[in-house]
């Protein structure tokens, strides 16, 4: 079933071509207007900037295209801000015009929670037929619909009120969310809808008497979802694991482990080249690659990211997010440039602290060393090179730094607990997630639910472990299922 991807610049199109693949396309990227008028099915995916991929677009005939093929109702899909761009204007990119195909503008969340959104919500379609059905969905998103057009049925999902998660109408489908990324529950909409189901009630009706949708008058879940995320990090193509970067033992393969953890209940991926950052290279886009094959979860990648083109590798090959780190400290413009080309988004900032040498210590109820802040200093300090190198850096000080220049999620490593299984140092997680809007992923030293439940108590949006899981001490089940039943929305 060929499928054509319209390239708009800034989409992750390894992502979507592999989740196409996954649900029995035969997807290709396409720059052609032509292609965008013939092909039986298209989409248009996105990440990035509703300016900047609507200059794209139109550079290349491509909106004229869209347009046509959207009024002759045949099949066409967009997907995250792909969706965003058939209606007619986005607080994203004051003064510039969308595709106006459909009514509305796509308004920010409000600065009373942390953006981007990045994780799961559930998705609840209105009453009726139609490729939607109810499940849960990955969103990276900072922006959203509020106000749904009438005459099409829609999907809701909650994040600081309720939001259009997507719309339908015969042939059409429009996603706020990932269907590529989004799991088991994804795949099968996707393959809906490349085998022709539509909407079919009455809610397709257009015109001036067509029904408005109305949104839950209960919130969804997913508002506050915590991710749990195995983490790869991954040396000559191999997953290891140590202690404090040291030491490290073999754990397996990295795509047979992502594709085990995904089907265990993992929410994400992060794969990091733990090496590659020591030997001057970028993470090698081949391991990339067959781990985004196996995966249909979002994937993070990290490990000796020096420039906007070695991420551009990176996500050709199949990564959601890139994490930078040494070169970041160094050069902080690296944040802009990422953020700018692919979205606040898709950049992580990842921060390995070290308590400092002098840093005054004292035991916690547990026994555990935690730290008193010297007068006028932060007991942490930044770390580069692999734990290496110290730079001096108040961690939650250049965190909101990083944030400042474009960074959309902060990957926080308390080195000194790494691999220890001591647990997060929850106050460092505290003072970074007090320190900037967006979310925190706790990391380092994690190896019992109930550590990981304190990461989340101290201000977490996600908690990150790789021993616990890789040698099968702790499930990811029984993490979640611990957090659950201490009042901590997962996805089930």
């Amino acid at each position: 079933m060929r499928t054509a991807v319209v390239r708009t610049g800034t989409a992750n199109l390894a992502s979507v071509l592999a989740g196409l693949r996954r649900a029995g396309a035969e997807p290709y990227v396409t720059e052609d207007p032509g292609d965008v008028l013939r092909e039986g099915r298209v989409i248009l995916p996105g990440v990035g900037s509703f300016g900047a991929a609507l200059a794209e677009l139109r550079s290349r005939g491509l909106d004229r295209a869209l347009a046509e093929r959207f009024r002759a109702g045949r099949p066409l899909a967009g997907f995250c801000l792909g969706m965003q761009l058939f209606f007619e204007a986005s607080e994203e990119s004051p003064g510039v015009r969308g595709l106006a195909l459909l009514p509305g503008t796509i308004r920010k969340y409000p600065d009373t929670v942390r953006t981007p959104r990045l994780g799961w919500g559930a998705v609840l379609p209105d009453p009726g037929s139609g490729c939607l059905e109810p499940g849960w969905a990955a969103f990276a998103n900072s922006y959203r619909l509020v106000e749904p057009p009438p005459g099409l049925r829609t999907a809701w999902a909650d994040y600081a009120g309720p939001f259009a998660a997507a719309l339908e109408r015969p042939g059409l489908l429009l996603c706020q969310f990932h269907p590529e990324l989004s799991g088991a529950w994804g795949k099968a909409l996707l393959s809906r809808w490349l085998e022709g189901a539509g909407a079919a009630d009455g809610l397709t009706a257009e015109g001036p008497g067509a029904r408005v949708s109305r949104p839950p008058a209960e919130p969804l879940s997913g508002t506050r979802s915590v991710r749990v995320i195995p983490c790869l990090d991954v040396d000559a193509g191999r997953v290891v694991k140590g202690t404090r970067f040291l030491d490290l033992k073999d754990a397996g393969d990295p795509a047979e482990l992502a594709a085990r953890y995904e089907g265990e209940g993992a929410d994400e991926i992060v794969l990091l080249d733990i090496t590659a950052g020591l030997e001057g290279r970028a993470t090698r886009a081949d391991t990339v690659r067959r781990v985004r094959a196996a995966l249909g979860i979002p994937l993070t990648v990290g490990g000796g990211i020096g420039s906007v083109a070695d991420a551009a590798v990176l996500f050709e090959a199949g990564a959601d997010k890139v994490s930078v780190n040494s070169k970041a400290v160094r050069d902080p413009a690296i944040l802009t440039e990422l953020a700018e080309r692919f979205g606040v988004q898709a950049v992580v900032i990842a921060v390995d602290a070290a308590r400092r040498p002098d840093a005054a210590r004292r035991p916690d109820a547990a026994g555990r060393l935690s730290g008193a802040r010297p007068e006028g200093a932060s007991p942490w300090e930044v770390t580069v090179d692999a734990g290496r190198t110290r730079t001096g850096l108040d961690p939650a000080a250049w965190a909101r730094r990083a944030v400042e220049a474009g960074a959309g999620e902060v990957l926080l490593t308390g080195r000194d607990r790494d691999g220890t299984g001591l647990g997060y140092d929850l106050d460092l997680v505290s003072e970074v997630a007090r320190a900037v809007p967006v979310p925190v992923v706790a990391s380092g030293g994690a190896e019992t639910p109930r550590q990981m439940y304190e990461g989340v108590a101290a201000g977490a949006a996600a908690v990150l472990a790789a021993g616990t899981f890789h040698f099968g001490r702790r499930t990811i089940h029984e993490v979640k299922a611990y957090l659950a039943e201490r009042q901590v929305e997962v996805r089930p």
